[in-house]
């Protein structure tokens, strides 16, 4: 079944449907979260599936759906890492990570934790969505200089933090 007519399906409250858009947009919903709220990333994630599942049958354009929810998934993203709290860095097990170096892993997470998540939301978009910055404005709802100043404060912060 193509995308655009499970999505369609899922939206006339087919269950096999709405199960098998989980399965296909949770790893990329996770990534997306974990990139951006870092260890909060699965509440993202899951804040992100509720609304998606809530709201499918608002989407007009089934074509438009990864588009549509990486929005939300960086929205969430944003609001949960800025909720006021410090965001540790988490534990990770070498099961996660096989081909990794788990001192770098962690020095890049612990360093990522320090950056503002709207600067952390421009570069997971910019460079491990492998977003244009028009399409980073886009998703972001701001104009594109503003993701130009964000992505180099962010790279500068991270390089001085990554190597300081």
């Amino acid at each position: 079944m193509a995308v655009e007519d499970r999505v369609r399906a899922a939206q006339r409250g087919d269950p096999l449907a709405m199960s098998a858009l989980i399965r296909d947009l949770m790893p990329w919903i996770s990534r997306i979260c974990g990139s951006i709220a870092l260890d909060h990333g699965d509440d993202a994630a899951q804040e992100t599936l509720v609304l998606v599942l809530r709201n499918l049958p608002t989407l007009r354009e089934p074509a438009a759906l990864r588009a549509w929810v990486r929005r939300i998934a960086v929205r969430e993203s944003v609001r949960i890492a800025t909720r006021g709290r410090d965001v540790p860095v988490s534990d990770v097990t070498e099961r996660e990570l096989p081909d990794v170096d788990l001192d770098d892993r962690m020095d890049v997470r612990e360093t990522l934790s320090r950056l503002p998540p709207r600067e952390r939301a421009v570069l997971a978009l910019r460079y491990l969505e492998d977003l244009s910055e028009e399409q980073t404005a886009e998703v972001l709802g701001v104009e594109p200089g503003t993701v130009k100043s964000r992505s180099h404060r962010a790279k500068q912060a991270f390089e001085e933090r990554w190597g300081g």
